[in-house]
């Protein structure tokens, strides 16, 4: 379900929210099912109990999740929710594209990037391209 990277530079709790996000976005946690309760993710993952409540809390903020009281949090499959985390990264990007062009770099650079390659080592088009 979640794997967590000890080496990441992210605390544990944002990988946490980060899977957890990725699972309901591509579907893999459906409209309304049920999340691991708290307890039961903490021991699966060899964390504390806090560390999953905050991931938990912060995507009830964001929107991809609620909580029902005595029955524990489900996924909202809001719509809402990526419109919202779309937004967010974007001025993110933002913030970054103008430090980067702060530091030099060229529109070309950007451009080349944007093109190059998608999370994973796999270009947009989902095939590894061999550079002779």
């Amino acid at each position: 379900m979640i794997s967590l990277n000890y080496r990441d530079s992210r605390p544990i709790y944002e990988q946490i929210k980060d899977g957890l996000r990725k699972l309901i976005v591509t579907g893999a946690i459906g409209t309304d099912e049920k999340l691991p309760s708290v307890r039961s993710l903490a021991t699966q993952l060899s964390i504390n109990p806090n560390t999953i409540q905050r991931a938990y809390n912060e995507l009830e903020g964001e929107g991809y999740i609620y909580s029902v009281p005595g029955k524990g949090s489900f996924a909202t499959g809001d719509p809402d929710a990526d419109t919202s985390r779309r937004k967010e990264l974007w001025e993110r990007a933002r913030e970054l594209v103008a430090e980067l062009r702060y530091l030099g770099v060229s529109q070309e650079e950007l451009r080349s990037l944007l093109e190059e390659e998608t999370p994973g080592g796999f270009p947009a088009g989902g095939k590894r391209e061999e550079t002779v």
